[in-house]
């Protein structure tokens, strides 16, 4: 049975340039993967209608941004044709923005999948390999006048956890941003249009999360918003010894103090409880100031 989600009077997509500005406020980035092999929630959403559907229940919860993905970057994934990624967002992106206002990313290393977003619809590029993939694709971004995710990531999804090593994970992943910000404005994408994100599970141990979890603040020296990505990733479920159906608490409460520690942006799962963390959160923060 299908459910019609109400989306409230006045929500409207949000001015993304104008909360950069100010940054008053976490924003919540919903998790749309329309895979079959997505770590959690693969094969979930993997019609149309169901994806389309789970999109508006987030922006009815209070999701900010809903983060589409057509191609798995769970450890070990292996990457698939530009033309199934397509066939997978485009249709969801057109049906989100034929229900609702709401602000799309497209979670793509691909330049024509990038493109074809754009054009349908989304506003934010959020690619995992920072512009480093697809040559093509800083060029679409800035042609778009688009904002982009850079992540960090070592290596490709399929190699990224075989014996990741850092000597100072927050300093050499600090680095990192440095060198893909230039590289992105060098291709015409003004720094007010990039967000950073340090690859939580992404080439990374339980102990280089957690340091990167404990150094937000030192990522906000560069200026751009900091996004966090942990919901029920394989880390909380070292932490606790439980599989991703049981880690909503350890997501909740990790969540909880990445806001605390500045980040700007948490991806969820969950929307209902990552909206009431942010929040919970930010008014600690602002507390403690």
């Amino acid at each position: 049975m299908t459910v019609v989600y109400l989306i409230p009077e006045g929500v409207k997509e949000m001015r993304l340039d104008e909360w950069m500005r100010h940054r008053d406020r976490p924003l919540v980035m919903g998790i749309l993967n329309v895979t079959p092999d997505s770590f959690f929630d693969g094969g979930r959403h993997a019609n149309t209608v169901a994806a389309v559907e789970h999109a508006l229940e987030m922006v009815h919860d209070g999701a900010d941004i809903i983060d589409v993905g057509g191609e798995s970057s769970r450890p070990g994934a292996a990457p698939i044709p530009a033309e199934v990624e397509l066939s997978r967002v485009l249709p969801v992106i057109a049906g989100i923005k034929e229900r609702a206002d709401a602000l799309i990313s497209v979670d793509t290393t691909k330049a024509r999948v990038a493109r074809e977003a754009l054009a349908a619809g989304a506003g934010i590029v959020n690619d995992i390999s920072a512009l480093r993939f697809d040559p093509g694709m800083a060029g679409v971004i800035a042609d778009a006048g688009a904002f982009v995710v850079l992540m960090h990531m070592r290596g490709t999804p399929r190699t990224m956890q075989e014996n990741p090593i850092y000597a100072d994970p927050v300093a050499e992943i600090k680095a990192f941003f440095v060198d893909r910000m230039e590289a992105a404005v060098r291709a015409g994408i003004p720094e007010s249009r990039i967000i950073l994100d340090p690859g939580i599970g992404f080439g990374k141990r339980l102990e280089h999360n957690l340091a990167i979890i404990r150094g937000i603040r030192s990522f906000l020296e560069l200026g751009a918003p900091i996004l966090i990505g942990l919901s029920r990733k394989s880390f909380l479920g070292e932490i606790l010894d439980l599989p991703p159906e049981e880690r909503l608490v350890g997501t909740i409460a990790a969540n909880a103090v990445a806001v605390r520690n500045g980040a700007d942006i948490i991806r969820v799962h969950d929307v209902k409880e990552g909206r009431q963390t942010a929040e919970v959160a930010r008014r600690l923060r602002e507390d403690a100031t």
